[in-house]
């Protein structure tokens, strides 16, 4: 009888093993297809990017000792499941239903962090438990609550919830807080700047900027211990992947993040798909995602909400690194919603990597302060182009629905001529088609540099209402092709 029963239980096990296999193998399949109808759409060529291989096995962070209680801290039974699942050769860590109170977690490769649905990742509010790691020439930066480094085949799926407790990092300026809300945000401790204007969860995270440049000045080699008094000034991104290939975000709410919510830098083979990203329009410096220096990228089907820029690009360059290759390149986003952000679609301001080959395609931007945004200034420019925005529909845009700034958040800035170096911004070859905007306090502004001017950007079927119409200044070759603002042509 019970070498039956043992042959019965382990043909129901090998059934819901093949079963669990062609799911996940039909899920692979589904957003393979997918994504070749997206990249076959782009206006130029691109690899479709490969999908991390993780294998079949799965692990439950119970099984680790983890409790969903939203009291005990489970940092431990966490990374252990990780890391016994990454030591077998990789597979699904599952986070089920409940309140999972946690510090930072490391991801390995061969991982897929699978968050169920009524999962509440919830991240500590006791910053002392999130360490300081090397960025490079004695700097360190706090580590991210979910972080990855030189990392492959990693995924972060399912319905459930990524929350970073941004609230006890962010300061909170007085204009963006209503009377309620600053109120009870003193109550709940901090200090406040000197001129009333700026809420700080701690006197560390206020004067940390000025500890940081007094430390700078005494020109010793500094450690992380050095920066230990920086740690609340230094808001980690809420996630974080750094050099990492063949990346699958897939069905998440990220939320509450101290920084910018998601951030791959140096990513290729990147798919980012049925993301939300929640951060509220008060958030400081609360992007939604910085995609930057990445590679081989589709982004489709996502929400973001954001203090700040909604979905931004961003590239960088090192002194050292003398390419002219663009290091952020390849770049297709579709179907995506952003509400409440500094701008819906962002360029900048770090350009000075350089860009080429980015599709945006039948996209919505709601209550944004800008719709289309493209800034940078003369200290992180590069060349930025083959942009092609394609079918945007906006609505309450408070400022411009598409805006270039050549001199992003240049106080006085000098309008002469200047000798073009290798970080002077140029943005040309933009192609905007498709463009709706049922309100905006300005429909177009383009701002170039006299040594550097905002050229060849076209604009096919395109139809604004907004309070205030066009401006351009140091811009050539704008070719405007069925252009509408408040029903009259230009």
């Amino acid at each position: 009888m019970r070498i039956l029963l043992n042959k019965y239980f382990g043909i129901i096990l090998f059934i819901c093993f093949v079963s669990i296999s062609a799911k996940a193998q039909e899920t692979q399949e589904d957003i393979r297809n997918e994504m070749e109808q997206y990249i076959h759409a782009a206006p130029f060529k691109m690899p479709i990017p490969e999908l991390p291989a993780i294998p079949q096995r799965i692990d439950s962070i119970t099984a680790y000792g983890a409790i969903g209680d939203g009291e005990t801290l489970n940092t431990k039974a966490i990374q252990q499941a990780i890391n016994t699942c990454a030591d077998n050769g990789g597979g699904k860590v599952v986070i089920p239903a409940g309140l999972w109170l946690t510090a930072p977690i490391e991801l390995k490769s061969n991982i897929e962090l699978h968050l169920d649905e009524g999962a509440i990742l919830l991240f500590t509010k006791d910053h002392t438990l999130f360490p300081l790691i090397t960025t490079g020439g004695h700097k360190y930066a706090v580590m991210s609550p979910i972080y990855g480094y030189k990392l492959h085949d990693i995924a972060i799926t399912g319905s459930g919830i990524i929350n970073g407790s941004g609230d006890s990092w962010r300061p909170l300026k007085k204009s963006k807080a209503t009377d309620g809300q600053w109120k009870n945000v003193q109550k709940s401790g901090g200090v406040v700047s000197s001129d009333g204007t700026m809420w700080w969860p701690s006197d560390n995270a206020m004067n940390g900027e000025d500890y940081l440049k007094k430390l700078k000045k005494k020109g010793k080699k500094a450690t992380a211990d050095d920066y230990l008094p920086a740690r609340d000034y230094l808001r980690p991104y809420m996630v974080l992947l750094t050099d990492c290939n063949k990346v699958l975000i897939d069905g998440p709410t990220f939320m509450n993040s101290p920084k910018f919510g998601f951030v791959p830098l140096y990513c290729t083979n990147l798919v980012v798909r049925n993301l939300k990203i929640n951060n509220e329009w008060y958030a400081q410096n609360g992007d939604g995602m910085d995609i930057s220096n990445c590679k081989d990228v589709v982004i489709y089907k996502c929400t973001v909400n954001a203090g700040d820029d909604g979905i931004c690009m961003k590239s960088a360059r090192s002194s050292s690194d003398t390419s002219d290759k663009a290091s952020l390149q390849n770049i297709v986003i579709a179907d995506c919603k952003v509400y409440h952000a500094h701008g819906g679609f962002v360029i900048g301001s770090n350009t000075d990597g350089g860009m080429e080959n980015i599709s945006v395609k039948n996209c919505s931007y709601i209550n944004t302060d800008v719709g289309i945004r493209v800034k940078s200034d003369r200290t992180k420019g590069g060349l930025v182009h083959k942009i092609f925005i394609d079918g945007i529909y906006m609505n309450n845009i408070q400022n411009d629905a598409i805006a270039f700034d050549s001199y992003y958040e240049q106080k006085n800035p000098n309008r002469n001529p200047m000798p073009v170096t290798r970080t002077t911004p140029l943005f040309q070859d933009f192609y905007f088609s498709h463009i709706y905007c049922a309100s905006a306090g300005k429909a177009i502004s383009i701002t170039g540099l006299p040594e550097s001017p905002v050229n060849h950007i076209y604009f096919n079927n395109v139809n604004i209402h907004a309070d205030k119409g066009n401006s351009s200044v140091d811009a050539t070759n704008i070719i405007f092709n069925q252009v509408k603002v408040n029903g009259e042509p230009l």
